[in-house]
């Protein structure tokens, strides 16, 4: 009996010396509260990137970074029953964009004829009593023409029209009108300076040529923390693509007008208001109803609801993707073989596609750091120790994909560059190394859109950052009142 009792008391001592000696778990709250996220390191790389870059308006772009409640739209899925699936979205309190769209272009354009008329009125009378009841009536108008957009049960209050019809007047653009500062590509170079002057610390890098007999190997480095020289890469890398080339320009064309195809129905609601559309359903066609735009693969569904593409080709390097993509599609468009020779769904790498001449229109969605994704998610975040090598070679890689792009259009086509990243380096500078490399390699002759004045009636529901020195695009930024994106776009058209 003592035997036993000897027994479990050592067995109960072995086990509390295993415990004391390994200490909590890794899933204890102790051990993960001191665990680095993927998301942690983002934040901490977008702190410090981002605020130099975007200076006073950082920290409120960082917040609207920050709150899970993103805005988003809902697109009418026009092989479904289309009637009954805007009425649905008119009685939530949503509005089309394309309507909003061209009430703010109309009010601008009566804004701008009355401001000429008054000038000139001014200059020979110097008479100014009109100014004010005409302002009036505009917003009377204003008012009138935002109602229809909403149901009948459904009040446009004055505070929001007066926010509408002023355009840059709130107090995100008073933020924006603050940090006015342009960015300044060069000034970045400072990075690359500092790093050819400072000594890189080398004594926890194992070089290929010490061999496994080398006594470092016996110095405890955590496995973590192992660095290859072959696989080593300078982050100020990262910093080479954005730099400002003085033997190159290109030619910046103006776009005035924003044309909104016919049949693409696009709602979402308005400024502050956060509201969910609800789960897509299926009508009476045995269709999904409406798509919400916050799958990744939903841009080449969307182009398909303008009822314009002929031909169709959908393509990404990951299988997976390509795979979903086919179950999206046949959800939303029913049998695909009715498709047959008009929709091409294909796996492969963007930079070795070879149809040449074929494309007219090329929308080139590269890979980037989805600086919104990469805040709040640590799964697939291009932030993890294991994908640092990828993230630096980004832009080497979204400029390859851009340029094959560039060469595959056919002459008078437009290829589109966007990412939903606020890295200046993978935006401008992507698309000024891919314009500059196809300059070099061929005689084809590009021009970018400036779409500034086209995307100004839409100032109401996004907030651009045009004051930011941006040469070759436009970018929507995230803040408090208007929390979409980030998105930058890049249009580009092929004149010979």
């Amino acid at each position: 009996m003592s035997q036993i009792f000897c027994r479990t008391n050592i067995n109960r001592l072995i086990k509390i010396c295993v415990r004391n000696r390994h200490g909590h778990g890794p899933d204890h709250w102790s051990m993960a509260k001191k665990k680095v996220r993927a998301r942690d390191k983002a934040l901490h790389h977008f702190d410090d990137f981002y605020a130099s870059v975007y200076a006073g308006i950082w920290p409120h772009i960082r917040a609207a970074l920050l709150k899970e409640d993103s805005k988003y739209v809902a697109v009418v899925n026009n092989f479904g029953d289309v009637e009954e699936t805007v009425d649905k979205l008119q009685l939530l309190g949503a509005m089309n964009i394309k309507d909003l769209y061209n009430a703010h272009k109309q009010a601008k354009i009566e804004r701008d004829t009355r401001s000429g008329f008054i000038n000139q009125k001014n200059n020979d009378d110097n008479d100014e009593s009109n100014d004010e009841s005409f302002g009036s009536l505009l917003e009377r108008k204003t008012k009138s023409e935002l109602q229809t957009l909403f149901p009948s049960d459904y009040e446009a209050t004055s505070n929001m029209v007066k926010q509408k019809n002023n355009n840059n007047n709130d107090d995100d653009d008073d933020i924006i009108k603050k940090s006015h500062k342009p960015l300044d590509p060069v000034k970045m170079r400072a990075l690359e300076s500092d790093i050819a002057t400072a000594k890189i610390d080398e004594h926890r890098i194992v070089k290929p040529s010490i061999g496994l007999t080398s006594s470092s190997l016996y110095e405890y480095i955590p496995a973590t923390k192992l660095k290859g020289l072959d696989d080593y890469v300078f982050e100020s890398d990262h910093y080479n693509y954005y730099t400002k080339s003085a033997d190159f320009n290109i030619n910046v064309v103006k776009e005035n007008t924003l044309n909104f195809p016919e049949h693409l129905k696009i709602y979402t609601f308005d400024s502050d208001n956060y509201s969910r559309f609800p789960i897509p359903k299926r009508s009476k066609t045995d269709d999904q109803y409406y798509i919400a735009t916050t799958m990744l693969i939903c841009k080449s569904l969307v182009a398909l609801q303008t009822l314009m593409p002929k031909v169709l080709v959908s393509n990404d390097n990951k299988l997976g993707r390509v795979n979903q993509m086919n179950v999206v599609m046949n959800e939303y468009l029913g049998d695909l073989n009715v498709w047959e020779g008009r929709l091409f769904i294909t796996n492969a790498d963007g930079r070795d596609l070879e149809d040449v001449n074929v494309y007219n229109k090329i929308l080139v969605d590269v890979p980037c750091t989805t600086d919104r994704h990469s805040l709040h998610e640590d799964d697939n975040n291009i932030f993890k120790p294991t994908r640092i090598k990828e993230r630096l070679q980004l832009p080497e890689y979204q400029a390859k994909i851009l340029l094959n792009a560039l060469k595959l259009i056919a002459p008078g086509g437009t290829v589109v560059y966007s990412t939903c990243s606020l890295s200046p380096i993978q935006n401008d500078g992507v698309v000024q190394m891919a314009l500059k490399q196809l300059w070099e390699e061929s005689d084809s002759v590009m021009i970018v859109k400036d779409m500034k004045e086209a995307l100004g009636p839409l100032s109401c529901i996004y907030k651009f950052g045009n004051d930011f020195g941006l040469k070759y695009g436009q970018i929507v930024l995230p803040v408090k009142k208007h929390n979409w994106g980030p998105m930058y776009f890049s249009k580009i058209v092929r004149i010979k």
